[in-house]
């Protein structure tokens, strides 16, 4: 049964103007960090906060770029003479490959730098030490130079699932001042053939197969289709160098095509133990291309540098990771996301620590299988998105318990997270002894932009915490007014200054790059002081008294009830109050009395009884933000369609909702739920005469858009 519709909001409920976003999440008490984490972290003095005050601007990052070994020192830590195209740390000279790799060759040779955990429990996990990591990275460089031709400035796209063998090809390329751009293996080939034409590559680099869910997929066959596509935008791709997931078989049914598919274990026989010198590289060179997914139109192709990015991850690993060298750390991301990028490969390698892999999905056998792996391999630093929370408390809401594993640190990022699954993951998955640092920020930020400092700062459910160390954020409205903290409103969140890990500009497209994050709020375009150009990052946010921002969710995601802007996080986190709900998500359908109003989709816990759930989801949201919130339908499905990394797909259920296009679904991990949550809905919608008419077109574009920045 669906919630009871209301009539006509009482819009004096709440005054918020069409700029605003309405706001109703109430604050939440403060946990802080045990004594025990504070006595052995990076940064528990409070003294560090002075190093990184604003009067120290753009000099206090010479602190994080004193962690990397340079060839050659620079000579301007800011030049902005071209804004907003800023050049970090402008003179020096580095390679990003050397401080990952051979720097910690003379102190922990024999340490494992990446630890691999294949999906299949019965496969040995694959340690790989320094001095081998060293040894593949030279060899691959090797194949890289003489057999690909590839060479400095040169793009080389990457189509590779979690396996050793992907950071080993990305450091392999920073090691020449190759641009490597990775893709999700979850993107089809199109997706990657797209990427392919817009980055100009020649070469591609692809897998056989890997396991997900216990089921060898054929990911070769993609190739193909990523090949084509490219040339039928205009770029050639002259060879595909194929890795195999089982040594000498070939997993796929995809023949390979002779004079252009090569198989990389037979290439690298030529190369065995041949080095490689790493290319000396100004600071300002570009290391890497990590493509967003965007809104509409062609994807975002983010450049990053060498000399800012690897200085910003590498500082934010030690401080907001607390990475020391001993510790192994275990980011659960994919490295196709610039959290792999930045979490799994550059920062904590280049700190000289542990760094585990997973090549599968966490709740395959069985929801156990996380805690296994921490037990076995001693984790003690534990990173994941709220996706893979929700998901792992839906279906192993106890499992932690079962377990011998102990986290001093945990990090939650990709998304804002609910309140109350905070505090699973605080107090059953940390078994309240680890500190949680919850981040923001984006793919093209490189790192952090706000969380709280582990050893210093209280932690607060569901607030990504303050500014990190050397950025000044700011709330602005749609005028360009700042919004000031604890007023309780809400507006945009920005960043005021420039930082060593912003991306340089879209690849191919600076003006795109200009008018996307930096004209919105621009105060003088003929200006080079970096103070009249603010970072627009497309989210909203409001910021409580005590100066933590809490990130309300893309502006293109704000659901407009009435001339009430809801954040769908809030709705969202109103829901998952409801004991038997897991899992929830917002869309907004085109209403004829209030222009939009809500619908919920919901999951619920194996197991639990859902015949009232529906009215309770309804209740809650009433409760939480008020009658104006109440969704126009509750729906519970079988499942939510999902990404395969684990974030639901909102445009979908949007586009069922408001019977329209639901566009690409090849790309989900379950496209056949997508059929059946039509099915139901339309059917129940029929029934009751609630079939919208015909939408607009420029409804129709909302509605696609809608939530497509995930």
């Amino acid at each position: 049964m669906p919630a009871d519709s209301p009539g006509l909001p009482e819009v004096e409920e709440l005054q918020v103007s069409e700029a605003q976003i309405a706001v109703h999440w109430k604050e939440e008490s403060f946990y802080y960090p045990p004594p025990s984490f504070i006595g052995q972290a990076n940064a528990s003095d409070p003294a560090i906060r002075d190093r990184f005050t604003e009067d120290k601007f753009p000099q206090c990052f010479k602190e994080y770029a004193d962690l990397l070994t340079w060839d050659e020192y620079w000579h301007t830590t800011l030049d902005t003479s071209n804004p907003p195209f800023w050049r970090w740390f402008v003179g020096g000279r580095l390679n990003a490959s050397f401080n990952c790799v051979d720097r910690h060759l003379r102190t922990r040779p024999n340490q494992a730098a990446l630890v691999w955990v294949p999906e299949l429990e019965d496969e040995e996990t694959v340690v790989i030490t320094y001095r081998e990591l060293y040894r593949r990275v030279n060899e691959t460089a090797a194949m890289l130079r003489d057999f690909c031709g590839l060479k400095t400035g040169d793009r080389v796209t990457l189509h590779m699932p979690m396996v050793p063998e992907l950071p080993i090809v990305m450091l392999a390329c920073a090691r020449l001042g190759v641009i490597h751009s990775q893709v999700f293996a979850g993107f089809s080939g199109a997706a990657c053939g797209g990427r392919i034409s817009d980055s100009q590559s020649r070469v591609l680099i692809t897998m056989d197969g890997y396991y997900r869910s216990g089921t060898l997929l054929d990911h070769k066959e993609k190739a193909d289709e990523a090949v084509e596509r490219a040339l039928a935008e205009g770029q050639v791709v002259d060879k595909v160098v194929v890795y195999r997931r089982h040594p000498g078989e070939y997993a796929s049914k995809t023949p390979m095509v002779e004079g252009r598919d090569f198989f990389a274990d037979e290439v690298m026989a030529d190369h065995r133990g041949k080095l490689v010198d790493p290319v000396s590289l100004p600071a300002e060179a570009p290391l890497f291309i990590m493509y967003s997914s965007g809104t509409t139109g062609r994807p975002k192709g983010c450049q990053h540098s060498i000399g800012g990015y690897l200085a910003y991850v590498t500082g934010t690993s030690k401080y907001y990771q607390d990475i020391h060298p001993e510790d192994t750390y275990w980011c659960a991301a994919d490295i196709g996301w610039i959290t792999g990028h930045s979490y799994i490969v550059y920062g904590p390698l280049s700190l000289g620590t542990t760094s585990v892999m997973f090549e599968g999905v966490p709740t395959y056998p069985d929801p156990g299988r996380p805690w296994r792996i921490a037990e076995r391999l001693g984790v003690n630093i534990f990173h994941t998105a709220p996706t893979t929370i929700r998901m792992l408390r839906k279906v192993g809401p106890t499992e932690p318990k079962k377990y011998d594993y102990h986290f001093k640190h945990m990090t939650t990022v990709g998304e804002p997270i609910e309140p109350d699954v905070w505090r699973w993951y605080y107090e059953v998955v940390g078994k309240g002894e680890a500190v949680i640092v919850d981040t923001w920020w984006q793919t093209e930020n490189g790192g952090f932009l706000c969380s709280t400092l582990p050893g210093l700062d209280g932690m607060k459910p569901g607030s990504a915490g303050p500014g990190v160390l050397g950025i000044y954020p700011v709330i602005y409205d749609e005028n360009g007014e700042e919004v000031s903290q604890g007023s309780g409103r809400a507006g945009n969140i920005c960043i005021r200054n420039p930082w060593p890990g912003i991306f340089q500009t879209i690849w191919g497209d600076p003006d795109r790059f200009v008018q996307t994050y930096y004209e919105k709020y621009n105060k003088d375009p003929k200006s080079t002081d970096w103070r009249d150009w603010p970072y627009f990052a497309n989210d909203g946010a409001t910021q409580s008294a005590d100066g933590y921002f809490r990130i309300l969710g893309r502006v293109d995601d704000v659901i407009n009830v009435a001339g009430h802007r809801l954040g769908t996080k809030e709705l969202e986190s109103a829901s998952v109050l409801v004991e038997e709900v897991a899992e929830a998500a917002a869309v907004p359908v085109i209403d004829e009395l209030r222009g939009r109003a809500v619908e919920m989709y919901i999951s619920v816990k194996p197991g639990a009884d859902s015949s009232d759930v529906e009215e309770k989801v309804a209740k809650a949201i009433e409760t939480e933000i008020g009658k104006v919130a109440r969704p126009k339908n509750v729906w519970i499905v079988p499942d939510m369609p999902k990404t395969r990394s684990g974030k639901i797909m909102r445009r979908v259920i949007a586009g069922i909702s408001n019977y329209t296009d639901v566009g690409d679904i090849t790309t989900l991990a379950n496209p056949e739920v997508v059929e059946e949550i039509r099915a139901h809905v339309h059917s129940v919608k029929e029934a009751r005469g609630e079939v919208p008419k015909a939408l607009t077109e420029k409804e129709a574009e909302e509605i696609r858009a809608f939530g497509q920045a995930e």
